[in-house]
């Protein structure tokens, strides 16, 4: 088995070291995880943002047209006004 203490702390040692090793490579990995479904999310986000944009803008164009026409709408319903109380 082992002949003496300093091989004995040698071998505790590299089993030490190799635990450490070891223990460094799997918390690598878990940020590793970590860092690719931030990414994820983020880019998710990004996605519902100009989803979010995209409907925001075809609103304003509904709205600007609905306006419009209501505009329309008002100066007819006055110009037929005029035209009735000029047949009366």
């Amino acid at each position: 088995m082992l002949d003496s203490w300093p091989e004995a702390i040698f071998y505790l040692g590299v089993l030490v070291l190799v635990a450490f090793l070891i223990a460094l490579l799997i918390v690598g990995t878990f940020e590793t995880r970590k860092l690719k479904l931030q990414a994820d999310q983020a880019e998710d986000l990004r996605q519902l943002v100009r989803r979010f944009e995209q409907l925001a803008e075809g609103t304003l164009d509904a709205q600007q047209r609905t306006a419009s026409d209501l505009a329309e709408l008002r100066a007819r319903a006055t110009s037929i006004e005029q035209i009735l109380r000029t047949v009366d």
